[in-house]
């Protein structure tokens, strides 16, 4: 597919995600959530509240123990957890630059993670409170900043009725006029202040540097993305590196593992240079890539609940 699209926001034709059924579906349910009313202020009452956090003022929230058990409850019923190294992790605030491989990934980790200090996750707003059961659950658990952008399945949706697909017409003319792209200066810089407000205030943040969902397990898609890089550095915290190990295709009883790594100190600068981000990034990038299993394999046979598992934080 070749358009217009992918040369104004620099998107190389081979990128785009290959529409099925099932992804212009999502995108039409996508749509709808940037739409709705409830799900617009739970998204907006958030960042409200997050964006006034300090250390004179913490967010109102439930104990990140609460947390902890209500998440657990839910992921332990389902899936068999081994996490590795926990010890791994400061006591002091912190970021956990992670893989990813499933929307389960941010309530899989928060449902681990120790209690001190609070940790929070960069999470898709859309993906997070397209349900009411969602939202029900993440009110409860809190520890979410949610994240606006254009999904890639809207970007190809958009590519594809440039290209000629009439049938997609309407679709792409509404995601262009309702679908925030999260890349404008006022998001950007509120999250900005969010995360670096929340490391400040001394607790800690999960980020995934790889910027988008990974396709297979055992790999990184690379090159990681500077953001991670450039928090640590300005807030002057130490990064952890972590993978996620069997998140990619879920089936009831599965082992999912979770394994952290030694932290990364750099020293601080509230302007760091191109390249000391490019040496911080060199560095995360082969602390992750040395935490991947060499030897990964999906077991063959009968897995429960398969479809189920896998679409249903869609």
């Amino acid at each position: 597919m070749t358009s217009g699209y992918q040369q104004e926001n620099g998107t190389p034709s081979e990128t785009l995600t290959p529409l099925s059924t099932a992804s212009i579906k999502r995108v039409q349910e996508g749509v709808a959530a940037a739409g709705d009313r409830a799900v617009r202020h739970t998204i907006e009452s958030i960042l409200h509240r997050l964006e006034a956090i300090d250390r004179e003022h913490p967010e109102p929230r439930v104990h990140a123990s609460v947390r902890r058990f209500v998440l657990r409850s839910l992921i332990h019923i389902l899936f068999r957890v081994q996490v590795e190294h926990l010890d791994k992790i400061p006591q002091e605030p912190a970021i956990l630059a992670v893989n990813h491989l499933h929307h389960i990934d941010p309530l899989l980790l928060l449902a681990e993670l120790p209690t001190q200090p609070h940790y929070y996750i960069l999470g898709d707003a859309r993906t997070l409170y397209n349900k009411w059961w969602k939202r029900l659950i993440l009110r409860l658990a809190g520890g979410v900043i949610p994240l606006e952008r254009i999904w890639k399945e809207e970007v190809a949706v958009i590519a594809a009725a440039k290209a000629g697909r009439q049938d997609l017409v309407d679709l792409a003319t509404t995601i262009e006029k309702t679908v925030p792209t999260g890349g404008d200066i006022q998001t950007l810089r509120q999250i900005d202040r969010i995360v670096l407000g929340i490391l400040a205030s001394g607790d800690g943040m999960v980020l995934f540097p790889e910027g988008r969902l990974g396709n297979t397990e055992s790999k990184l898609h690379l090159p990681l993305k500077r953001g991670t890089v450039i928090y640590a550095l300005r807030a002057g915290v130490p990064i952890v590196p972590v993978i996620l190990i069997g998140t990619h295709d879920l089936y009831l009883g599965k082992k999912l593992i979770i394994r952290f790594g030694e932290p990364l100190h750099f020293s601080q600068t509230t302007r760091p240079k191109r390249q000391e981000v490019d040496l911080a990034l060199e560095t995360l990038q082969k602390a992750m890539l040395d935490l991947l299993p060499n030897d990964y394999q999906e077991k063959a046979g009968v897995k429960l609940f398969r479809y189920f598992l896998n679409h249903m934080l869609w």
